[in-house]
Formats: C-alpha cells, sequence, structure tokens
C-alpha cells in the first residue's frame, strides 16, 4: 500500500509542478513584475554601457534615448521599432544633454549632470520628502523610487507626460493639466495641446495656450463632474478606459474594452499624439519583443477639427486626408517651410487709400469680436466692415443673422469643402490695381535713378582707371604696398581678443569705477594698452548656462558683428566661473538717461533719429549678420550715446543665435520686466519678434520721454502704452505732446507704428525692416488693431 502512495506520488509530481507554474504565471501577469533593484550610485550613460535599465520582461526601460543630436531621459517601450515608443519623457521642458553626460542614482534624488562639476538637473523634480534606497523600473511601465520601508515615494506614473499606460491611474484635479502632447515623434517636448478636466463638460481637449473655457475646447466627453470631488482616469490590461468616481465605480466609459487573450500578451496605451488627436493603442508582444502596433480608438477622425492644426491668420480645409494650411488673403506664412505655424500681415500691401472685401464662403473663424451687429444681412455686414477703419475682418453667421468684427489675430479657421459651414469670411485688403500702379511708378523712377547713378559710375571708372594707368607707368607696378594686415590693424582689431580675468582686473583696477548695472551683472571702466583705450568691462553674475564651448563659440560669432549703431564687442573672459564681456566705451551714457532726464525733453528731430538708429541696429541683427541674432533685452539702458551722440545697441553678448534656416527657438526667460514680449510668459517660441516688442516700448517711451510705468501720474495714464493707446482711439494725441513742437503727422504715423509693435500676437508685429519704411512714411501705416483679449 505505500509502495503505492509513493508511485502514485512520484507519478503525480511533474503534473503539481505544471499547475503551479501555470497559476503562478496569471499571477506574475496580474501583478507588475520588479526588475532587479536598482542600488544607490548606479550610473547610465547616453553612449556607453549602461544606456539603460530594463523591467525583468524586457518590456520596458529607462535610460538615455537619442533626439536628434542629443539625448533625453525617459521610459520607452521596446517593441521593436526601429523608431523608439516612448511612453514617459523627464523635464520635458529642458534642452537635451550631451554624449558627455550621466545619470546617477543618489540617496537624495535621480540625478543627471552634463560635465564633470556642472550643475545637475532632477528627474523627480525635487519633490523627495524621504531618502531614497533603491529605485526600480516595473513590468508595467512605471519607473519607481522606493524609500528605506520598501515603499515608493515617486513613481513616473504619477507624473504623466503625453501616454497613459495600462496599470495607470490619474486622479483629476479642475483645471490640471493630465497629458500634454509632444511637438512631434522625435521630439518631446511639450507640444500645442493638453487633455484636462472640466467640471461643466468632463474631459477636454484644447489647445495647450488658451484661456481655460469651453469655447476653446475641440473635444469634449460630454460628462459633468459636479456630484463628488474625487474622480480618477484610469486604463486597464484590457483597454478599457474609464472615469472612475472615489468607490471606483464606473462614472463615464471612453472604451469598453477587448477581450484578453491567454495567447498573447497585448499592452495598451492612450497617447495624446502631436496632431492633437488622443488615440488608444495595443501592442502585440511577441519572442524577441518584435510587436504589431494596432490603433484601437481615437478621440475625432479630422485633423482640421483641431482647434490650432492650423496657426493664427491661417484656416484648415475640412475633409482632406493631409493637412494642408492657407493663409487668409492679405497674409504670408510666418515660415514657409511650415506652413502650420501660422501666417502674419503682408506689410507691403495695406495701403487703405483705397481698397476692397475679399470674401472666403463656407469658412469659419473662432469669434473673437470687439464688435457684433444682430439680425444683418450678409451684404450689410461686409459694408459695416469696410466703412469700419478698425475692422480688417468680419464674420457673418447665416444661422444667427449675425455680423462679428472681429479681433486679432484669427484664431482656430476652418473651411468646409461643400456647404457644412453656415458662415462666410470677409478680409479687407488694398485694391490691387491701386497697388500694383504705385508699385509701377515705384520702379519707373528707380529705373531712372539707376541708370543715371550707371552712367555716373562709368564715367568715374574710366577716369580712374586713366589715371591709374598714368601713375604705374611713371612709377612701376613694383612700388611698396602695404600689407593687408597694415590696412585692417592687427588680428586683435578684427577678432574678439580672449582676456585674463588679472588682466581684466588690473585694466579696471580691481572693479572700482561703476558705469552701470544691468540685468545679468555690473559694468565698470577700465583702460587697456598703459591708458589708451577707454572700454567698459561687464562682469556677469547670471549667466545663462553655457559650456566653455558654447560660450566661446557665441563670443566669436558676436564678435565679427559690425555695424554703427551696435556697441562693438572688443574681447571676453572665460576663465573658471568669471565671465566677461569687453566692449567699446560710450562716453554719453544711455538713452535713459537721454530722454529721462528732468532737465527736460530732448529735441523732437533727435528722438526720431535715435528711434531709426536704434531700428537700423535691430535689423542688422536681425537679417544682416550671420548668424542671426535675437537680442533679448532691448530697453534704454542697454542704448549707449556715443560722443557723436550716435544711438548703438549694447549688451547683446547673452542673445539668442538662430542656427541658419531657424526662425524661431525655445529658451529660457532673458530679459527685463517691462519690456518682455508676451510669449515669454506663455511657452511659446521666441523668434525675431520679441525684440520687437520690446522695441516698440522702448519707441513709445521716447516718445513720451517717460518710463512705461509711472507711478506719480494721473490713475488712466500709469501704464504709459494703455494711455497712448486710449489717447490715439480717442484722437487725443495732442495730449503727449506736453506742448512741445512736432510734426503732427510724423508723430501719429510714429505711435501708430508703436502700437503696432506691442500687438500681443508675434505674428502681427510688423519685421524691423517695415518699421524703417512706415516711421519713413514710405509705406502707410494702417489702423491698430484691436488686441486680442
Amino acid at each position: 500500500m505505500l509502495n503505492s502512495l509513493c508511485s502514485f506520488t512520484h507519478e503525480m509530481a511533474p503534473i503539481t509542478w505544471v499547475v503551479f507554474l501555470f497559476a503562478f504565471a496569471i499571477v506574475a501577469r496580474s501583478q507588475p513584475t520588479l526588475s532587479p533593484d536598482i542600488r544607490l550610485d548606479s550610473r547610465l550613460y547616453p553612449t556607453r554601457n549602461p544606456t539603460s535599465w530594463r523591467s525583468r520582461s524586457g518590456h520596458f526601460a529607462f535610460g538615455f534615448y537619442q533626439e536628434g543630436q542629443g539625448f533625453a531621459v525617459g521610459i520607452w517601450l521596446l517593441d521593436g521599432s526601429a523608431d523608439k515608443t516612448v511612453v514617459w519623457t523627464a523635464n520635458t521642458d529642458d534642452p537635451l544633454v550631451s554624449a558627455n553626460a550621466t545619470l546617477v542614482l543618489t540617496k537624495d534624488d535621480i540625478l543627471v549632470s552634463t560635465a564633470e562639476g556642472s550643475p545637475t538637473k532632477s528627474i523627480s523634480g525635487g519633490r523627495l520628502y524621504e531618502l531614497i534606497h533603491s529605485a526600480s523600473m516595473l513590468d508595467n511601465g512605471n519607473f519607481v523610487l522606493y524609500g528605506s520601508d520598501s515603499k515608493i515615494i515617486w513613481q513616473s506614473f504619477k507624473n504623466p507626460t503625453d501616454t497613459i499606460l495600462a496599470g495607470q491611474s490619474l486622479i483629476l484635479y479642475q483645471g490640471d493639466d493630465l497629458l500634454s502632447s509632444s511637438v512631434s515623434g522625435t521630439n518631446h517636448t511639450i507640444g500645442r495641446f493638453r487633455l484636462t478636466l472640466d467640471r461643466d463638460y468632463g474631459l477636454t481637449l484644447a489647445p495647450a495656450v488658451t484661456i481655460d473655457d469651453d469655447s476653446s475646447s475641440y473635444w469634449i466627453s460630454s460628462y459633468s463632474y459636479h456630484d463628488e470631488d474625487f474622480f480618477s482616469f484610469n486604463l486597464d490590461d484590457n483597454g478599457h478606459m474609464y472615469v472612475a468616481r472615489e468607490n471606483h465605480t464606473v462614472s463615464f466609459n471612453l472604451t469598453v474594452g477587448w477581450p484578453s487573450s491567454r495567447d498573447t500578451l497585448l499592452i495598451y496605451r492612450a497617447t495624446l499624439d502631436p496632431d492633437g488627436i488622443f488615440r488608444l493603442y495595443s501592442h502585440s508582444m511577441r519572442k524577441n519583443n518584435n510587436s504589431t502596433a494596432e490603433f484601437k480608438w481615437e478621440s475625432l477622425q479630422d485633423e482640421c477639427s483641431v482647434y490650432g492644426s492650423c496657426g493664427i491668420n491661417s484656416y484648415c480645409t475640412l475633409g482632406e486626408p493631409i493637412i494642408s494650411c492657407t493663409c487668409v488673403p492679405g497674409f504670408n506664412y510666418i515660415n514657409s517651410s511650415e506652413r502650420s505655424a501660422g501666417c502674419e500681415m503682408r506689410w507691403d500691401n495695406r495701403s487703405f487709400g483705397s481698397f476692397e472685401v475679399v470674401s472666403l464662403s463656407n469658412t469659419w473663424f473662432k469669434s473673437d469680436y470687439y464688435s457684433f451687429l444682430w439680425n444683418m444681412e450678409k451684404e450689410d455686414c461686409k459694408e459695416a466692415c469696410s466703412t469700419d477703419a478698425n475692422c480688417v475682418a468680419a464674420l457673418y453667421d447665416y444661422s444667427r443673422t449675425r455680423c462679428y468684427k472681429l479681433k486679432f489675430p484669427l484664431r482656430y479657421g476652418q473651411r468646409g469643402t461643400d456647404k457644412s459651414i453656415s458662415s462666410v469670411l470677409f478680409v479687407k485688403l488694398a485694391n490691387r490695381d491701386s497697388a500694383r500702379g504705385k508699385h509701377t511708378s515705384s520702379i519707373s523712377k528707380t529705373s531712372i535713378m539707376i541708370l543715371v547713378i550707371g552712367a555716373i559710375l562709368t564715367i568715374c571708372s574710366g577716369i580712374t582707371m586713366a589715371v591709374f594707368g598714368y601713375l604705374i607707368s611713371r612709377r612701376g607696378l613694383w612700388a611698396p604696398v602695404k600689407s593687408c594686415e597694415d590696412k585692417l590693424g592687427t588680428t586683435e582689431d578684427i577678432v574678439l581678443r580672449s582676456f585674463s580675468y588679472n588682466e581684466l582686473a588690473v585694466a579696471t583696477n580691481g572693479f572700482d569705477q561703476v558705469l552701470g548695472r544691468g540685468s545679468f551683472g555690473t559694468v565698470y571702466k577700465g583702460a587697456l594698452s598703459n591708458n589708451e583705450r577707454t572700454v567698459a568691462v561687464k562682469r556677469l553674475e547670471k549667466v545663462v548656462e553655457e559650456g566653455e564651448r558654447e560660450f566661446q563659440m557665441e563670443m566669436r560669432a558676436i564678435g565679427r558683428t559690425h555695424h554703427r549703431n551696435l556697441v562693438r564687442l572688443i574681447g571676453f573672459c572665460n576663465e573658471g566661473f568669471n565671465r566677461l564681456l569687453v566692449y567699446e566705451y560710450m562716453k554719453n551714457g544711455s538713452l535713459a538717461d537721454f530722454i529721462f532726464s528732468a532737465e527736460g525733453r530732448p529735441l523732437w528731430s533727435d528722438r526720431v533719429r535715435i528711434i531709426l538708429e536704434v531700428d537700423r541696429g535691430i535689423l542688422y541683427l536681425h537679417e544682416d549678420c550671420e548668424p542671426h541674432i535675437i537680442h533679448c533685452d532691448i530697453k534704454p539702458q542697454n542704448i549707449l550715446i556715443d560722443e557723436f551722440w550716435t544711438a548703438k545697441i549694447s549688451d547683446f553678448g547673452l542673445a539668442k543665435l538662430l542656427t541658419p534656416n531657424q526662425t524661431r527657438t525655445f529658451t529660457g526667460p532673458r530679459g527685463t520686466r517691462g519690456y518682455l514680449a508676451p510669449e515669454w510668459y506663455q511657452n511659446k517660441p521666441i523668434s525675431v519678434k520679441a525684440d520687437i516688442y520690446s522695441f516698440g516700448i522702448v519707441l513709445l517711451e521716447i516718445v513720451c520721454c517717460r518710463r512705461n510705468i509711472e507711478l506719480e501720474v494721473e490713475d488712466d495714464e500709469i501704464i504709459l502704452t494703455d494711455w497712448i493707446s486710449k489717447c490715439y482711439r480717442a484722437g487725443e494725441l495732442a495730449k503727449l505732446f506736453h506742448g512741445e513742437e512736432v510734426e503732427k503727422k510724423q508723430f501719429e504715423r510714429i505711435v501708430m507704428v508703436g502700437l503696432w509693435c506691442i500687438q500681443s500676437e508675434p505674428a502681427f508685429r510688423p519685421s524691423m525692416k517695415n518699421v524703417i519704411l512706415m516711421i519713413e512714411g514710405i509705406i502707410d501705416v494702417q489702423v491698430p488693431p484691436f488686441p486680442a483679449s
């Protein structure tokens, strides 16, 4: 009997182990699998092993991944695809790091440093309240940090970027962004769209920079959340995506899920894609992590239905398979190679001495209006816009018989291929025939001038050659000729000189004579070459974080700039932690001293001259030098006056350089409050239009010889730009004269240019070239529009 039992037990053992392993596999699949603990002082590198920490199953990895020429830190799905399926990115607004970076797990945080001794960046955001004991990359795609008691003290699941994974649950708070789209599939910085919660409408999709109301939402889940304070957004292992109450009951389903298969492992992810559409994907994982991604659900089917798919002053055509953005008549693309970036006014076609109103049928724009009219026919709406000097565009709504006089910029434009959109857009344009005639006349005059100048140059060239030939015959061909170095001066005069810190300390007598203080440092008076040359030495105190190589490269690029309205940069010091810039000395101080002096206003003619000189200096930085430069800190204190009373722009040593074919850039805030363009505060890309906004503030300060903000004045005059705008619209510009003699038409024209420059939308500001043409009266200045709220 005993032998039989033993024999039975021996035969059943393999079966028991099979059952046990099968049960374990089921349990393992339902729970996130832990990777081996990642211990303190563990490190990762961008280009040498180890580059990442993998989950136990090998489905997810945390570490460095390449984007363009740099590297980011994130989590990606190891699905065998050529391009990594990134599901989470650390520090999405920070610049990429170089191949020299190192990631290290310390007891205080998980940190990334770009070079030995350089500042470190926290992956967790520096919000840890306990010391770290270890870390782990879980098999559900969650990267976690553990405290000493093995409890999770930080996790990537609680700090999502553009993706939610199966098993992830996000708590919904009113107004909080749940997910933010990436810029593109290969650029995971924060993009143009966001998923958030609205108590009245439920989950909503909207452009990232909007007023928080339903009018900017292009998709809503149509479910309100007023009855309870706690909700969560969830995605489970079967692809069921839903909103749950605090007691875990489902309040709203986005998807109902799909039956799971025991034969295939499915990994679900829901991503707010760069095009603004929220989509659910499943990845069928096979051996060697070869997977097939399958699209399961999407919030919208037409990209043109996404607000912001096309930029300002342009519209998207509904129903087209490939998105196409078209400028409103009278506007040009801001960037012809990136047509979704929007359009700006065509300034060379803004003479409204004679104009026409063109119409775009079946077209809709968001009705941001400064005035609207009830019970009106379409032709009456067209006439109402044509007779209103402030109206550049109007929208007529057939269904409501309303006429909206639109503010600029125009937003969220759509055009239907049929009669699905019951509105028409009217746009006021300069009369083409009038403009053509004016242009032809200009060409004729120009042609005559060219012929005359050409004839004179030909005669002069002939005389010069004759004289030169005579001198050669008399003195011979081998007369001594000065070298290029003698003609141009020493190499030091044409290339930036690198000074040592001790040299500049001696030159400034120990930094004892202060000339001024700026946002980045203090300027001292100094003397080079045995007191033969006076210089201004700026000692930088708040330097934007740049490596030594990048600092020297930018300084040399700026050193090659040369313009009569730019203060010349002579050299620099980049030694240890010391960063100093050496400029030519400007005898008559700053523009701020010149126009804000209590001794009385400078002559109007001198102020107009200074405005044009500053304009030409900025134009050179924006268009004529290579690389193009955004100054980033245009203000009266950075405009200096030389011994001949010529205005010169200074302090562009920390400006932003643009690479060839680059028109916009993302950078941290630079400049001075009160002169900064709105886009600095809105996480938008920065272009040369940021300088134009600052110039507009300076221009209006020069016009009125007072600062933009003055407290010891009447309440309605405290903010200069608001006061000037009110005076202009009320026809009371005489209040700004203060009794001085000015040419009134010129005064009004310059004020109008200033108001154009400070428009809130960059695309609506003119270029510096057009500013000069308008100030000089070469092209007409249109009435500035009401700014968008």
